[in-house]
């Protein structure tokens, strides 16, 4: 913030082209006759990052439809295996779960 140089003021301006864009575009939530249903997805890579060889977890949860929670992260620890990476990977969703 102290220094900003033209790089910022194009980045500024690239967000805001973008924010304009698409002002119209959104996650729409529709009332449904059922009870809504949370469901959770999850998957995992093994060693994804050929740097540091970690893996990477994503996951998502839906409600209704539409997403309510996801993220893509790298693991922080290296796994040895591709089924400690999916452990993992399912160790960070229950508790994004609870």
């Amino acid at each position: 913030m102290a220094n900003l140089g033209r790089q910022h003021l194009n980045a500024v301006k690239w967000i805001f082209r973008y924010l304009k864009g698409t002002k119209k575009l959104g996650i729409l939530f529709e009332r449904q006759q059922k009870k809504a249903c949370v469901s959770g997805y999850v998957n995992s890579d093994y060693a994804g990052d050929i740097y540091k060889r970690r893996s990477t977890t994503r996951y998502v949860f839906n409600c209704g439809g539409g997403p309510i929670s996801w993220r893509v992260v790298l693991q922080l620890v290296t796994a040895l295996s591709s089924t400690e990476a999916k452990y993992m990977a399912l160790t960070k969703a229950s508790k994004e779960a609870l």
